[in-house]
């Protein structure tokens, strides 16, 4: 069974770089690396999923790419990627936001997508964010009592979001071991619903019998690798075996990123196969 999510995706022009080594290959030490342009960015699973989920919510929103840095270099400083359940007073999630001052409630704050939302509302009413270094757009939001420590994050955090916004290719490669966490239909229609809770679109679904996926159908290719890395970063969760676009692949097991032989429809759409049930 084939599921398929018609996600209506904006014309933005391509900017490829291709990635510096393919295919990469994964020490087993490391569950993730971004191939960014300073070197290899190393994360775990749930860093990189967190990161992703970051990513999409700026997208689905159609905040500016710097937006997204100044998002990815905050959660890193403030959490290092990691939706946690307290913190400083009464500090929570991805944040460190408090509901004390105003960011939601505790199980809100919590929803990593609740809390990347809040953040970009917060940042975008600062006026004359995009002119300021990394750190300072960061401070004007957070109100840290160090002020400077966001800075320390900022050029890895413009490498991850060129990645997770589709600027550079392949760049995301995660490698998956062990028992997939869900297999089948099941796993297909969770992955469906993890999507929309990402990208926020409306979907419309059809199903077939050749293949236990999700297909996403975009405009270009900028996007295609948009929703091909938040895939790879999801591969851990949703129990993803292959992900596909253009002329490359993506598998669990290698966590490398090949050049296949591609056909028309590679190049419309981006595949997503999860584990057949046993």
């Amino acid at each position: 069974m084939v599921l398929v999510i018609a996600i209506t995706v904006g014309a933005v022009l391509l900017v490829e770089r291709v990635s510096k080594q393919l295919p990469l290959r994964l020490p087993n030490a490391r569950a993730c690396v971004v191939d960014g342009d300073g070197g290899e960015i190393s994360l775990d699973a749930d860093q990189m999923a967190n990161a992703a989920t970051v990513a999409a919510v700026g997208l689905s929103r159609h905040v500016p790419q710097q937006a997204i840095t100044v998002a990815l270099a905050t959660a890193w400083q403030e959490s290092k990627l990691r939706n946690l359940n307290g913190g400083d007073r009464d500090s929570i999630g991805l944040f460190q936001q408090r509901p004390s001052q105003g960011w939601g409630t505790p199980a809100q704050i919590h929803d990593a997508r609740y809390a990347a939302r809040a953040f970009y509302s917060a940042l975008l009413k600062i006026d004359g964010w995009q002119g300021m270094r990394v750190t300072d757009a960061a401070q004007a939001v957070q109100r840290s009592a160090h002020p400077e420590a966001y800075e320390k994050w900022a050029d890895r955090a413009e490498s991850l979001a060129r990645a997770l916004t589709g600027e550079t290719v392949g760049a995301v490669a995660c490698t998956v071991t062990g028992e997939p966490a869900m297999r089948g239909p099941a796993a297909a229609a969770e992955l469906a619903v993890e999507l929309r809770r990402d990208w926020g679109d409306t979907t419309d679904t059809v199903t077939s019998d050749n293949l236990p996926g999700v297909a996403v159908p975009v405009r270009d290719a900028r996007a295609g690798w948009q929703y091909a890395h938040w895939l790879v970063a999801y591969a851990k969760d949703r129990g993803i075996k292959r992900v596909r676009f253009t002329n490359r692949e993506w598998t669990a097991k290698s966590g490398s990123w090949t050049r296949v032989s591609a056909s028309a429809d590679d190049s419309s759409r981006v595949l997503a196969e999860v584990y057949r049930a046993v």
